[in-house]
């Protein structure tokens, strides 16, 4: 079985690429189940209904999301509504939507994809360890296969999440940081790790925002407004095998997709 997860799409260049590979990227691999980040779809700041119904025309599964979620008025309603879209867990009980669903798989059988927040340098949310604690149980008494989005921004409580739920999960992939780390594994409990998965976005920016303003930033300490950056997008995200019998994840393989990575069909 396997689980294809696309990082976090940064505004009208992330759309526009992911448009054009997501539909090659699965005949590629064939994956089972199709996930993606788009916390940062919309001007790269949160996701519209339009938006993520582009992502489902386009091949997408699951949307997660992260610290961007409500960022855009419109969404607050569709999200009640959309059970295929996920903000973090760990938000309060009375925020809309919901933090984790479930994926049918194209060859049978469902995967869970949980959304989780990370609190190091980002708003106070509920404890996400203390959050997906109490869901797994449950979950895993419907299906073995589960995914998990831990969208933080420190390396190190990312790695805590992984071991936390080595053996429980088949996965936990860390978005947020639009950098894409080298650090895929299997730990020993079957469980696939990597601290972020990526972006879809502008390649020679600043994490898909123009550079000018991000380096003013650092120089000056002062407000300056981020917009996308207009240039040749990249894409990055991950592929998951697991064993179909118990949901273990067997392999990890980056996704690299930009000027000096061509897509190979």
């Amino acid at each position: 079985m396997r689980i294809m997860f696309i990082g976090d799409v940064v505004g009208s260049p992330g759309r526009e690429m992911l448009k054009d590979m997501l539909p090659r990227l699965k005949r590629k691999y064939q994956p089972h189940f199709t996930i993606v980040n788009g916390e940062n779809a919309a001007h790269g700041r949160g996701i519209t209904p339009k938006i993520a119904r582009e992502f489902y025309e386009w091949g997408a599964g699951v949307i997660t999301l992260g610290n961007h979620s409500f960022d855009n008025r419109e969404v607050f309603e569709f999200i009640k509504e959309d059970s295929h879209i996920v903000r973090p867990a760990n938000y309060p009980e009375s925020v809309p939507g919901k933090g984790y669903t479930y994926l049918k798989g194209t060859a049978g059988g469902e995967l869970a994809v949980i959304n989780l927040q990370g609190r190091t340098f980002l708003p106070a949310l509920n404890c996400p360890f203390q959050t997906v604690e109490k869901l797994i149980p449950t979950i895993r008494k419907r299906t073995p296969y589960i995914f998990v989005d831990m969208h933080g921004e420190a390396t190190s409580e990312k790695q805590a999440m992984a071991w936390f739920l080595n053996g429980k999960v088949t996965a936990v992939i860390g978005t947020h940081t639009h950098v894409q780390t080298a650090d895929e594994r299997i730990l020993p409990g079957g469980t696939a790790y990597l601290s972020d998965a990526g972006m879809v976005g502008p390649r020679d920016s600043i994490l898909g925002m123009e550079r000018e303003a991000v380096i003013k930033k650092f120089i000056t300490g002062l407000p300056v407004r981020f917009e996308v950056a207009s240039l040749k997008a990249q894409l990055n995200g991950v592929i998951i095998d697991m064993e179909k019998e118990t949901g273990r994840a067997t392999s990890i393989t980056r996704i690299i997709v930009d000027e000096d990575h061509p897509f190979m069909e």
